[in-house]
């Protein structure tokens, strides 16, 4: 396929897990994908725009990246690709050729679409969300969930993500809410990675540096760094310490030194990363040769041809060239675009060899380097100082070590006297971790979903997400096969029309509601499904078939019987699941016995066996001739050459246009995050706050949030 032919092109032969996820996409399935960074899931996204290009039906492809700096980038990969006819980007800052078949844009740009139902995504066929995982961060990470549920179903996912310990999961609410959803998971990186620690002795006036796990467990010398050393002679007072934090300059002469250039040097301070990059430059560091600064000097004059000589000016241009010149330079998010742009060209190609950083550069963006350093790891979050938590912490260290060019990366840690050498060791040792949503019903969560939709729109939107699966992943099912019962019933509401008369009086005049809808009684439903044992294959609603795992009864007569699919989704069916009984079609031995559905190894050994069952079609029966009432054969609708739709609505919808949602699974849960969504909205009219001023102060803190997070 046309990624695999880029993948040969390029100069390297697909990994296992790119060549699984890449055959998902060709299935028609969506797909996660969870790698470590750097492993090549990029390939993956590349498979599937090439792939809706190649159609050649005006078949369209959407790549979101949570920042501007790596939807830039990916903008300019994409270009050189495929032409730069055949790409556009929108962002907050730029609108290029945003009707062309393939798009790269901010996460926030795609929702904007999504709730304008824009006409773009009428022909959109592939949506690549990069960096997935950002679904749980605490500003802006309701924007992907938003996303996946409001999609056209039509629309497949490319989701990319680190390594999560929990990628099933994701996967599994991504496939109850959107379809077949393939899980790819890699956990080897392409570099191996040594983890180091960094500390200035006062004694010796050196640095040491030495490793921080030995053998996959903490190093038994970093135990002396947290010590204080006691004073001597007659001062009293606090003990002084005898280690302290290496200064830049010394980091950078050691890391020169050792041959681990080039840098990324990680401060979580746009202030710092460039008085970092001047002091370097004021003490006459210069780590570039003739050569490479006659490069960086035409890769400087390329990306700032579009900048006046007033604007260069105010911009502090001298410095910023002398500064790259010298193989040194700053990169965060107060740059302006075309100042980053030539930072990542230039350290791209080796040219620049220390580049002081914010986290966004750990976000995806194509700039590995031999060496990671990490200052400080806590980091100022608006409000607070917090310690990286260990998925950060493998985000940043992912850009340590280039594929193709070192045979390992660097981790390296500064000593600090508020962190102990344990917490360092802990996150080193760290490979995984879990992803949680942020989709919850706060105050300003309530209050954007006052703005943006009716209660009971609200309700829905909070039972499909993440964070309600992980909650009671229940509720998200049954929302999810609600919508698909609501949109058949609407397809058939739509065909029901007739020019010989009215089809809902002559729906009237058919005999009984059961007979109209050709469904059995409930109480013969309920009775087959009591008869199922575990090992039974049947038929079900959306599914071609299902593999009994166990029946249960419950209050007043209910049987509900759960079921995994071929899929591995794990479903709870009742008899409003069933138009008819359920026939059993074939019979699986209990070898994967006892029943354990919450664990993967069971889950695989039960769908193995059904997979071994061929397909059973859809396993409901034809319909016979309709016995009519009086009346009924004297209707003009009667002889209409087309059967007209004559089902009333599925159970627990509306006929009536605009509806309600009798019966709706969320509200009524316990712990559903609907009902708390209800507790915060009347506890926001106890304090007597007008729904408008919620709506427009919620607008106001979006836009603001939005603005700052993807500068």
């Amino acid at each position: 396929m046309a990624a695999r032919a880029g993948a040969a092109a390029d100069g390297f032969d697909l990994d296992p897990f790119q060549r699984e996820a890449i055959d998902a996409i060709d299935a028609g399935r969506s797909v996660l994908v969870a790698a470590p960074t750097g492993s090549g899931k990029t390939v993956v996204a590349e498979h599937a725009v090439a792939t809706a290009l190649a159609r050649g039906d005006g078949s369209r492809a959407f790549y979101t990246t949570p920042i501007k700096a790596l939807s830039n980038q990916k903008y300019h990969d994409l270009v050189r690709r495929h032409g730069a006819d055949q790409v556009g980007l929108l962002t907050g800052d730029n609108a290029v050729n945003g009707d062309a078949p393939v798009v790269v844009m901010t996460t926030e740009v795609l929702r904007n679409m999504v709730y304008a139902a824009s006409p773009a995504l009428d022909r959109l066929r592939f949506v690549v969300l990069d960096e997935v995982h950002y679904l749980q961060d605490a500003y802006r990470g309701p924007v992907w969930e938003e996303v996946m549920i409001h999609l056209p179903p039509e629309v497949r996912l490319v989701c990319l993500s680190a390594t999560v310990s929990n990628a099933h999961e994701l996967a599994d609410w991504i496939g109850t809410i959107r379809g077949p959803t393939a899980t790819v998971i890699e956990h080897e990186r392409p570099v191996e990675l040594a983890n180091l620690f960094l500390v200035g002795d006062k004694e010796t006036s050196s640095l040491s540096l030495l490793p921080t796990l030995v053998d996959g467990r903490p190093n038994p010398e970093g135990d002396r760094f947290d010590a204080e050393q006691p004073r001597h002679g007659p001062r009293r007072g606090r003990p002084r310490r005898r280690w302290f934090t290496p200064r830049r300059l010394e980091v950078v002469d050691e890391l020169l030194s050792r041959e681990m250039l080039p840098a990324i040097y990680f401060i979580f301070s746009r202030n710092a990363c460039d008085d970092a990059a001047a002091h370097l430059l004021d003490a006459g560091v210069a780590l570039t040769t003739a050569d490479e600064r006659a490069r960086i000097g035409r890769i400087v004059d390329q990306r700032l041809a579009a900048l006046g000589a007033d604007d260069l000016a105010v911009l502090g241009e001298p410095r910023f060239r002398a500064g790259l010149e010298a193989g040194v330079a700053p990169h965060h998010a107060g740059m302006v675009p075309p100042f980053k742009e030539a930072v990542e060209a230039c350290f791209v190609e080796g040219l620049v060899k220390v580049v002081f950083a914010t986290e966004t550069l750990a976000l995806g963006i194509n700039m590995p380097a031999r060496t990671v350093v990490i200052e400080k790891l806590s980091k100022f979050t608006g409000d607070h100082h917090e310690l990286l938590t260990p998925g950060q912490y493998t985000q940043i260290t992912g850009r340590a070590g280039r594929r193709g060019i070192d045979p390992i990366g660097h981790a390296v840690v500064l000593w600090s006297p508020f962190v102990s050498f344990g917490q360092v060791a802990g996150l080193a040792a760290s490979r995984t971790f879990e992803l949680s949503s942020a989709f919850r019903p706060t105050y300003n969560m309530a209050a954007n979903l006052v703005r943006r939709y009716p209660p009971d729109e609200a309700h829905h939107l909070l039972n499909r997400s993440f964070a309600q699966y992980r909650a009671d992943r229940d509720v998200v099912r049954l929302e999810a096969r609600l919508d698909a019962r609501r949109a058949a019933w609407s397809e058939q509401r739509d065909a029901a029309t007739c020019e010989r008369g009215d089809v809902d009086e002559y729906r009237a005049l058919l005999p009984d509601r059961a007979s109209r809808r050709g469904a059995a009684p409930r109480g013969i439903i309920e009775a087959a499904l009591a008869g199922l044992h575990p090992g039974d294959v049947i038929p079900a609603d959306g599914e071609d078939r299902v593999l009994v795992l166990s029946v249960a009864h419950r209050q007043r007569g209910a049987v509900r019987v759960r079921a995994i699919t071929t899929g591995r989704k794990v479903l709870t069916l009742g008899a409003p699941d069933f138009a008819r009984p359920p026939e059993v079609v074939a019979r699986v031995e209990a070898a994967w016995r006892p029943c354990a559905p919450n664990n993967d190894k069971f889950r695989r050994a039960a769908v193995e066996q059904l997979r071994q069952v061929g397909p059973t079609g859809s396993g409901a029966r034809r319909r016979g001739p309709r016995r009519r009432g009086p009346g009924v054969v004297d209707h003009p609708v009667a002889g209409a050459p087309t059967p007209t739709p004559t089902s009333p609505p599925p159970a627990g919808l509306s006929a009536s246009p605009g509806g309600g949602r009798p019966g709706a699974p969320g509200p009524g849960r316990t712990g559903s995050l609907a009902r708390q969504f209800d507790r915060v909205l009347a506890i926001l009219e106890e304090a007597q706050v007008p729904r408008r001023m919620v709506a427009h102060l919620a607008a106001r803190c979006s836009a603001a949030s939005t603005t700052r997070a993807t500068c």
